[in-house]
This record gives structure tokens, sequence and C-alpha cells, in this order.
């Protein structure tokens, strides 16, 4: 595998280049890899979305964390 670096105008390494050829091996071994990182699935993005409406709707619900963690110590 040919590597080629790229670095910033300090010398510091910022990016890897790597054959097309090496991704689609990685890519084959490893499905989801090239996901972009701190993606959520879109399940996820919908019940964050659906508990915010809930706190938006019913604030008199929401509770300080410290008693949380004490209902959940007990």
């Amino acid at each position: 595998m040919s590597l080629q670096y790229i670095s910033d105008n300090s010398g510091h390494t910022t990016a890897v280049i790597i054959p097309i050829e090496e991704w689609n091996g990685i890519r084959s071994k490893y499905p989801g890899i090239d996901a972009i990182e701190g993606e959520l699935p879109q399940w996820q993005k919908d019940m964050i979305d659906a508990r915010l409406k809930e706190i938006a709707e019913h604030p008199e619900r929401m509770q300080p964390i410290e008693e949380l963690f004490a209902e959940l110590d007990s």
C-alpha cells in the first residue's frame, strides 16, 4: 500500500491518502467505516426529537439531575 501524507504549515500530519483499491478493501471488511464520525442513526435522532418535544410541551416533568441519580441509586 502506497500511503501519502498531508501536513499543515507546521509540519503536523493532518491527513493520509490511501489508494482507492485499499479503501474499498477496508470498506468491504468493515461495513459502515465510511459513515460520518459522530453521526447518529435516524432512529436515535427520532427518539431525541420526541423527547425534546415532550420536554417542551411538559417542562414541569423535568427534575434536577441530582434527584434522578438519587432515584437510580436507590
